[in-house]
């Protein structure tokens, strides 16, 4: 046994953990605690309750949680993803993570044929969009994380879909590279890796893969791939240059360490990119986290218009052709706040302005 005090802490909460039902109730106390916590610049989540949770479910093996739609999804407790799922308000929520991305996706995806996500993890998204479209659409999904894709491919199993298609590989600027995950200070990025490697996988364009299933139009892309965005779009002009009606709506992942922003959003080299192609773009405003969002609207920021400062971060961005779509009660313009949608900061810029979550 371990001498360190904080390591003794650690296991002990450990082994409460093994208990469901003590484990549960301390979940419980913990989500009254950040009521009673709160406070402007306080992360009570990273700072207080997050580290007691993660120890709980240290020694625990895959984990399950139903969906307010029905779905069943098992997950590995082992990212921030898990962590905020499990401290959810709800029982049972409508979501794993990000709210509003997902209410997003299942509204420009539920009448589509083909939908594909790059950075599809265990399925947080492209389960419920799978669920919502079986029958007539197909969620082509791309994961190169060997446990990311076998969860994946259980959730799909457990949940009786057959429209999702697997490939464990990393979407990029061309086919067939080797590339590697580097974590680094809580940041993922994706990078060329040598021969070899053991954590190499190979590389596949949307152009060639949609070219291989006889795919003539996807109606949607989602992409959160570790800062590869940019060089997958660009191997993917056949479709981006489609006209409006055909051409793919995009909803992709940005963020300061991949990014340069410093001359403002719209003057990013991937928006100046899509812009090129007729495409209007928006910054996502939403929680990094599993926060009840279904009765507030989905706050949109054109790049011009959106508060960037603060510590680095990321946030989803919305590319579509037809800004008819957003003629929807759905959706809220707004202007001169920040994406990042945050508890304990600064409400006038890190909240929803229709009041908070």
């Amino acid at each position: 046994m371990s001498t360190d005090p904080v390591e003794r802490l650690i296991d002990a909460l450990g082994a409460i953990g093994k208990d469901e039902e003590l484990r549960v109730r301390f979940v419980q106390l913990l989500r009254q605690a950040e009521v009673r916590l709160a406070r402007p610049g306080l992360d009570v989540r990273d700072e207080v309750t997050g580290p007691i949770v993660d120890a709980l479910h240290q020694c625990l093996g895959p984990m399950h949680k139903r969906l307010a739609s029905g779905v069943d999804f098992h997950f590995h407790y082992r990212s921030r993803i898990a962590r905020e799922f499990v401290l959810a308000q709800d029982a049972q929520p409508d979501h794993v993570w990000e709210p509003q991305a997902t209410r997003l996706l299942l509204q420009l995806g539920r009448a589509a044929h083909n939908v594909l996500i790059g950075g599809a993890k265990g399925g947080d998204q492209a389960v419920p969009l799978a669920r919502e479209i079986r029958g007539f659409g197909v969620v082509h999904c791309f994961e190169p994380d060997p446990e990311q894709m076998t969860m994946l491919r259980h959730n799909a199993a457990v949940n009786g879909l057959d429209n999702l298609r697997f490939n464990r590989l990393g979407l990029w600027g061309k086919d067939q590279a080797n590339l590697r995950l580097l974590r680094e200070k809580g940041v993922t990025r994706l990078e060329p890796a040598a021969p070899g490697s053991e954590d190499a996988f190979a590389s596949a364009t949307i152009v060639t893969y949609a070219g291989a299933q006889r795919i003539d139009k996807l109606e949607l892309i989602k992409l959160d791939i570790a800062g590869a965005e940019l060089t997958t779009l660009i191997s993917a002009e056949r479709f981006l240059s489609q006209p409006k009606g055909k051409a793919p709506n995009l909803v992709f992942k940005v963020h300061r360490h991949h990014t340069d922003w410093s001359r403002g959003l719209d003057n990013t080299e991937i928006c100046r990119y899509l812009s090129g192609f007729g495409y209007h773009l928006f910054a996502v405003r939403d929680y990094e986290s599993n926060v009840p969002m279904s009765r507030q609207a989905i706050e949109l920021i054109r790049p011009e218009e959106t508060y960037l400062d603060g510590p680095p971060h990321g946030f989803n961005m919305l590319a579509v052709k037809d800004e008819a779509i957003m003629a929807n009660p759905l959706f809220r313009f707004v202007s001169g706040v920040s994406p990042r949608l945050l508890k304990h900061s600064d409400p006038r810029l890190h909240q929803p302005l229709a009041g908070a979550a």
